[in-house]
């Protein structure tokens, strides 16, 4: 497998995104990759798949933080939130290693919901698919890219109107 997910680049290719590829040892938590990555945790966005009302959703957050899925649930107005199950998640980013999507869900066509504390970031740092590449870029190119909705995913986010 690649380093980079094919999609995420042609992404940034075809828009145009200035972006900077951070090549690391292979890392399966990120914290551990923000930490090879010289990216301080909270700006080291990390991808966390959950199942809402029985549909996948990309919950975007800092590697220092994990999903309050009781915030997540009150903040959309859902009935049931929980963490997808690896079984759950094969083939759902198909050029991506299993727990290093990138948080881009406009490409497997998964809605994607950002932490409001990474939008404060001038820049983030994330998984590019594999678990040895990362990239980095300007917070406002991905928003612009990915148009995420920002609401309350962690314990220490403030409160959001759910957009």
């Amino acid at each position: 497998m690649r380093g980079i997910a094919v999609r995420l680049e042609q992404l940034l290719e075809e828009q145009q995104v200035e972006y900077e590829t951070v090549y690391h040892p292979a890392d399966y938590t990120a914290m551990k990759a923000a930490a090879d990555t010289h990216t301080p945790p909270e700006e080291f966005a990390k991808t966390v798949i959950l199942k809402v009302d029985g549909k996948m959703v990309m919950a975007v957050l800092p590697a220092n933080e994990t999903v309050a899925l009781a915030r997540v649930r009150d903040a959309l107005g859902a009935d049931a939130v929980e963490v997808a199950h690896e079984e759950q998640l094969k083939g759902l980013c198909p050029d991506s290693q299993l727990g290093a999507w990138p948080p881009f869900g406009s490409l497997y066509e998964l809605p994607v919901y950002v932490s409001p504390s990474l939008t404060e970031d001038e820049e983030i740092t994330f998984n590019a698919g594999s678990h040895d590449h990362a990239i980095r870029v300007r917070y406002a190119d991905y928003a612009r890219l990915e148009s995420p909705e920002v609401i309350a995913l962690c314990r220490h986010d403030p409160d959001t109107d759910g957009g």
